[in-house]
């Protein structure tokens, strides 16, 4: 088996500036809405930046994919309306939270899955039988199609027009990127989603594995089998949905065995790491928020086992912070000057940089304030 690709983000960029060797390519992008749409737009501007001319097609009623200046959008009608649209994501959280036996549970969210799949297969439908669009599509003389196949409604189009397509994923429900390159996929070291396994498993953990791999057959049929259908009514030839992914020339994977647990790849699947969302800087106070929740994590990990041992000792309930409080004075190795200023309370003395055995130590807060200072005079007398 040839190993896989590993790839940078700017990566992908490279790989789809080939699709012209003299000039700039011509690229058609079939989306899909919601979050796969958000990365795939990143990497669509700068396309745009190399020079090559992108074209959207995108139905009228979308989640997130809007007209933008440095796209060439085709959008075209669908038989639902913007609330119907909106309604999908937010039902979608509602039959998740929602109070309720296993069996009502597992119930509602079948049906909402039928109600979503049946809006996007319209979508799908609405766009290869609408003869004037599509019309313009094999006169346009595209270089290559990229698409998500979460849907494969790009690929139906790619097969229409003849042309090559890459896939830009993350990775397929049930596993059908497997299927449809013949992958290797052994239950016996790549844990399925949501198993809490590793890739090193028990036997009793490797049938648990096959376990839970069994239900996705009969829930992708429901999602994919209508797919299937209406590419082999479109292309007029018998057709499946692994038929149609197998034809992809590139697999651009949003993956990264630094946070996942590595697995078999074809040659063809590239590595692309966390091209995941669009890149905007986060807050500062997000930031901060961020810091604090892992320092939660990592304190309850290294702290809960002294809980443990005070409680069993002292033949009472205590926590760390319980002992922590206790403390008459605390002598904070502390400088204002070299830390960002804080609350104190009364009983907390900062002492400066009082660190290691160094006779002078305490006065380097002292010497970088006095350096500021010069500093400061010799910029404002230049």
């Amino acid at each position: 088996m040839a190993p896989g690709l590993s790839a940078s983000a700017p990566a992908v960029v490279l790989l789809l500036s080939l699709l012209g060797l003299a000039a700039a390519g011509k690229l058609l992008v079939v989306p899909v809405d919601g979050s796969h749409w958000l990365s795939m737009r990143e990497v669509l501007d700068m396309l745009h930046q190399k020079g090559h001319e992108v074209v959207v097609v995108a139905p009228e009623v979308t989640l997130h994919i809007k007209p933008a200046k440095n796209l060439v959008m085709k959008m075209y009608p669908v038989p639902f309306t913007q609330e119907e649209m909106d309604d999908v994501p937010q039902g979608l959280i509602k039959d998740v939270f929602e109070e309720g036996s296993f069996l009502e549970r597992i119930t509602r969210l079948y049906q909402r899955a039928k109600k979503t799949s049946a809006l996007f297969l319209a979508t799908c439908t609405h766009l290869i039988h609408n003869k004037e669009l599509m019309r313009y599509l094999e006169e346009s003389k595209f270089d290559a199609v990229l698409t998500d196949p979460f849907l494969p409604c790009g690929q139906i189009v790619a097969e229409h027009l003849s042309l090559p397509s890459v896939y830009f994923l993350q990775q397929m429900p049930c596993g059908l990127e497997y299927q449809a390159t013949q992958c290797p996929n052994p239950p016996s070291y790549v844990p399925r989603a949501f198993t809490d396994l590793t890739d090193h498993m028990t036997f009793l953990q490797r049938v648990k594995n096959m376990i839970y791999h069994i239900p996705n057959f009969f829930l992708c049929d429901v999602v994919y089998h209508p797919y299937a259908e209406l590419a082999s009514e479109f292309l007029k030839r018998e057709v499946t949905v692994p038929d149609l992914l197998r034809q992809a020339s590139i697999w651009l994977m949003k993956l990264d065995f630094v946070l996942q647990f590595p697995k078999p790849l074809m040659p063809n699947m590239v590595l692309i790491s966390g091209v995941n969302c669009a890149y905007k800087k986060l807050n500062q106070r997000v930031k901060n928020l961020l810091f604090d929740t892992q320092n939660l994590f990592l304190c309850d990990f290294a702290y809960d086992p002294f809980s443990k041992l005070a409680s069993e000792f002292l033949q009472r309930e205590v926590t760390v912070q319980d002992l922590l409080r206790k403390g008459s004075v605390w002598l904070l190795r502390l400088e204002f000057v070299l830390d960002y200023p804080r609350p104190l309370m009364p009983n907390i003395i900062p002492i400066g940089g009082v660190h290691c055995a160094h006779k002078g130590l305490s006065q380097v807060g002292h010497t970088l304030s006095l350096i500021s200072a010069l500093m400061d005079f010799c910029l404002q007398e230049a």
